[in-house]
Formats: C-alpha cells, structure tokens, sequence
C-alpha cells in the first residue's frame, strides 16, 4: 500500500463493527467498499468484537477475528480455537498449528487452521520461548462450515504490510469511512476534518452556549452570508441588537435588507432556549465576548466561525 496514496481515518461496518483507526486507499476498493489497514492494537479491539457478536448471536453468520501471540524462538503451538455448535449440535473447533521459527519468512505458509472433527481430543499448547514477539492474526468463517472439507484450510491469515499493519476483511467485508457530524447538522467522513460552515472535527462547541451561538450564526447567514459577529442583549430577554460583517455593521431595521422580522426572531429563540440558568461564567466558557455598554451591562459579541468557499 503506497505511503502517497494513503489517508488517516477511520472505518466501520453499519453499527455492527467499529468506528476503528485504519489506513485506507481511497482508490482501492472493492465493490465499492474499503480495504483498510488496522495496527495491532486495532485488530485486538476488533477481535474482541467480533468475539462478542458471534457470542450474543451465534457463529452461524459471524466471521470471527483472531490474534495469536508468540515469540520468533518459540517451537511450533497448537491452539483449539471455540466456535459454538453446528447444525446438529456438535462443537465447532479449528486447531491452528503456529510454526514460530519460519513465521517471519512466510506467515501465511507458518500457520494452519483446520477443522477439528467431533470427539477428537485436542488441547491448546501455548508458545515459549524468549525472543522478539511475533503475532498471527487471522479470520475463521464459521459461516461456511459445513463447506469445508477436512484438510481444507479453514481460516483466512493476514500477513503484516511493512508499516506491521493488517488489512482485515479487506476485500471481502463491507467496510465504509466512518464519520462525524457537526453541530451545524451536516455529516463528514472522519478524515475530512473542515465542516463547510467553518467548524472543524476537533474544535466543535461542547457547550449548549456555544453550539446556540453557532446555529443563531447560520441562521443569520442565510440571509447575509458575510456575517461574521452579532451583538446579543442579554437585558430581559435576549435579542440580536447587531449583526457584522468585520468591523462594518449590517443593517437589521425590520423588513430592510437583509434581514427579517422571522430571520432575527429565529436567531433569538436559538439563543434563548439555551440562556436559561446561564452564568457569566459559563457565557465566557463558550466564548461569549463581554463588551462593556453604557446602555447595557449585559452585552455579549457571539462570532461564528469562518465559512468555507469550496
């Protein structure tokens, strides 16, 4: 997978499997769907998952993710590896046969996964050894179980690419770019971290105070774009008195461009649903601006963020 191709995001399977960190060529796809690349530390999370799943439903229709480790001087392991029952009740086991010596030379060629047949006697002989870690990784369809023939392979082994990372249902699972959604209300995926409105992924408002001084923003903008700041009246109930663009001041006279009776009034609901039991400590949290007024002590500068032109 070439550096220059890649993007950092992260990746999911409808609400099944993830959000996870991944590596991902936008260009290498699948049936539409993505290849990504997952750490390690990635993979164990996502084992675990698959684990829970096929525990709470069944392995009938659930690929289970493994992560087998050892050491680069460890002699050969075997590992009995559970998978519920089949159709007629008997356990559902694979051996997998882990040669550590050659694992590093050929992974794929290292590790055999085979079915164990009912009444078979087999325990786990977990690796030793004191050299440099090592890991295997890879899938078992319990799915096709009954497809597979009895010195078939019956798991998938992902090798690790030269960043050590492993391609997990690469091409063959219905990966998708997970995303985020901004507190204007539109939807990104993860790595695109710059919302249209202005707002990035990282710097969204947390507070009701600051996610209310972001809608009254785009609330104002639709019918002056250019706007930049407003001045809120927090004396009695809170009012837009004045709206920017920069330093120039944009005309809010009723039913005189560019704005409206509803537009405005609009933009003070926002504001005020979110006012209620607010302190001056919370305003300056959000980053409400107090702006000392010998006509009001309670005058507030709310900015929105830059928008974007593209």
């Amino acid at each position: 997978m070439s550096k220059r191709q890649t993007i950092d995001t992260r990746v999911c399977i409808d609400d099944m499997l993830g959000p996870y960190d991944a590596k991902v060529n936008p260009t290498n796809l699948w049936n539409g769907f993505l290849s990504p690349h997952f750490t390690l530390d990635t993979v164990r999370k996502l084992s675990a998952r698959t684990l829970e799943i096929a525990d709470e439903d069944g392995f009938d229709y659930m690929e289970t993710v493994h992560v087998i480790d050892g050491r680069a001087d460890s002699p050969s392991s075997v590992h009995v590896i559970e998978g519920g029952t089949d159709r007629d009740g008997n356990p559902q086991r694979v051996a997998v046969h882990v040669r550590w010596p050659v694992i590093d030379e050929d992974p794929e060629q290292a590790v055999g996964i085979f079915k164990v047949r009912p009444g078979t006697e087999l325990r786990t002989t977990e690796p030793a050894g004191e050299g440099e870690p090592r890991a295997v990784v890879f899938v078992v369809s319990w799915q096709w179980w009954d497809d597979i023939e009895g010195g078939e392979q019956a798991g998938v082994v992902y090798e690790p690419d030269d960043e050590g990372r492993y391609a997990v249902g690469a091409w063959s699972w219905w990966w998708r770019y997970a995303g985020w959604r901004c507190v204007c209300g539109a939807n990104s995926d993860w790595h695109e971290t710059e919302c249209l409105c202005g707002l990035t992924r990282d710097g969204q408002p947390k507070t009701p105070l600051g996610i209310a001084a972001v809608k009254a923003g785009l609330t104002l903008r639709t019918l002056a774009p250019e706007a930049t700041s407003a001045l809120v009246d927090l004396t009695d109930l809170a009012r837009v008195c004045a709206v920017f663009a920069g330093d120039t001041e944009i005309d809010t006279a009723d039913d005189t461009d560019p704005f409206d009776t509803e537009t405005l009034g609009s933009a003070d609901t926002i504001l005020r649903k979110a006012l209620d039991n607010a302190t001056p400590a919370d305003l300056a949290a959000a980053g409400w601006e107090y702006i000392p007024d010998p006509q009001s002590d309670r005058l507030y500068r709310i900015t929105f963020p830059a928008a974007r032109t593209n």
